[in-house]
């Protein structure tokens, strides 16, 4: 559900359930329509502290409230962004009034900086921790406090003599699965100058180096650099075993008073930490039936005292799984768990396998196709209705599809410049349809 229905919905449930306890407690205290505020409380958090949530209200203890004082900090605690559901119950006691917050936190997200050089990322957090002390890294997907933390960066940026724009957006991680609160500025032209490594070999490998144009001469980002880190330097360590090697931040290295405007070309300093070369002790596996231990083992490939070359050990877990979708094992789960030995050097795994149920083809539901050209994929689609659904047929034939089109459709006049493609899975009925769409 979009965040605006979130808060909506939210908003609307607060205030019903306000107007729930304030039926209640003001009729049983119907004396005085506001009162000392005595006592506040939260229920529910769990990232954020108590004392944190209570400075968000902006509420004091000991002045004078009413119901539409207590209903505002529903709502202010709402709008920051942090949290999907607040209400609230109250008691009045005398003159006084205790109030207790439930609330139900949002997923919070890293914050990310993406071409702010001039600061590393402990002087940006204590600029945004400065407006916002319950900063912590994590901010909401969007909210007053997003706005303040951009604010908080470019109010330090202007300290540096840079008149920019802080804009920020949600954005995958570029080196790892969730999302990120991505900051970036507009309006200063800086440019990557030079990249310099902490490990000197890496000045001579070949690969690294012949990638590099892509960041030299481009503009300054730390995206750009972690993608390039991800994609083209962390793979050579990983290959020769270095499996907890540590590649950046990034670095800026100006000369110069910090007052002065950032020059227009920047050099970049990589720290690389390679740590120990690692070896492979084994793997224990728990959850299996469909395939025994031996095949798992066979599978995976790697075998102990052999070097942990993670490149190979990343294609034993996909092999397993491709495996168990040859066998129509669709929604199959391989979670493995790596142990280091660090007076070995040895790396050892605990993976747990969820293999689930397996599926039967249902149908089809094609889109964009001739009525003829449909006719020609339904009577070349490598699995028929009824039978297990073999996943690595399915690839192969959506190769075909992209690749070599003639080899489904002859001479009939079909075009298309991509496929769409998803697996509708049915767990309750064990099938699944394939959706193809044709643009």
């Amino acid at each position: 559900m979009p965040l605006r229905s979130r808060i909506v919905r939210a908003i609307m449930h607060s205030a019903l359930v306000y107007g729930f306890f304030a039926a209640i407690s003001f009729a049983q205290s119907p004396a005085p329509t506001s009162a000392t505020l005595h006592e506040i409380h939260v229920d529910g958090a769990k990232k954020l502290t108590e004392p944190q949530i209570i400075a968000l209200t902006e509420l004091q203890l000991n002045s004078p409230v009413d119901r539409d004082a207590l209903q505002a900090a529903a709502d202010k605690l709402i709008r920051t962004g942090i949290f999907a559901n607040v209400k609230y119950d109250f008691h009045t006691r005398g003159d006084q009034v205790s109030v207790t917050f439930q609330v139900e936190e949002n997923s919070l997200l890293t914050a990310f900086f993406d071409n702010i050089p001039w600061f590393d990322d402990s002087e940006l957090a204590a600029a945004i921790k400065s407006t916002n002390p319950a900063y912590d890294g994590t901010l909401p997907e969007s909210g007053p406090l997003v706005d303040a933390a951009a604010d908080a960066i470019k109010s330090l940026l202007a300290s540096h003599k840079l008149d920019v724009t802080v804009e920020h957006q949600v954005m995958q991680n570029p080196i790892g699965d969730a999302n990120v609160q991505s900051f970036s500025i507009e309006g200063a032209a800086l440019q990557i100058s030079s990249i310099e490594f902490g490990d000197p070999a890496l000045d001579s490998d070949r690969a690294v180096q012949a990638h590099l144009g892509e960041l030299r001469g481009k503009p300054y980002s730390r995206l750009a650099i972690d993608i390039f880190l991800t994609e083209q330097v962390r793979p050579g360590y990983l290959k020769k075993g270095f499996l907890r090697v540590k590649l950046g931040p990034p670095q800026v290295r100006l000369t110069g008073a910090p007052t002065e405007k950032l020059p227009d070309r920047i050099p970049v300093y990589i720290p690389v930490d390679a740590s120990a070369v690692y070896h492979f002790s084994g793997v224990q596996w728990s959850g299996n039936s469909v395939l025994s231990t031996d095949d798992l083992n066979n599978l995976f490939g790697l075998k102990p005292t052999e070097l942990a070359d993670g490149q190979k050990i990343f294609a034993g877990w996909d092999r397993i799984e491709e495996e168990y979708g040859r066998r129509g094992y669709l929604e199959a789960k391989v979670e493995p768990a790596e142990s280091f030995d660090e007076a070995t050097h040895t790396v050892s795994y605990k993976t747990r396998i969820t293999e689930g149920a397996p599926f039967k083809m249902a149908s089809f539901v094609l889109t964009g196709l001739s009525v003829a050209a449909e006719r020609k994929v339904l009577e070349t689609f490598p699995v028929q209705p009824n039978q297990l659904f073999d996943k690595s047929k399915f690839e192969t034939y959506l190769s075909r599809l992209q690749n070599k089109p003639a080899q489904i459709f002859g001479d009939l006049p079909v075009h298309y410049d991509n496929v769409g493609h998803w697996l509708r899975t049915n767990p309750a009925k064990g099938t699944v349809d394939v959706l193809l769409d044709f643009k």
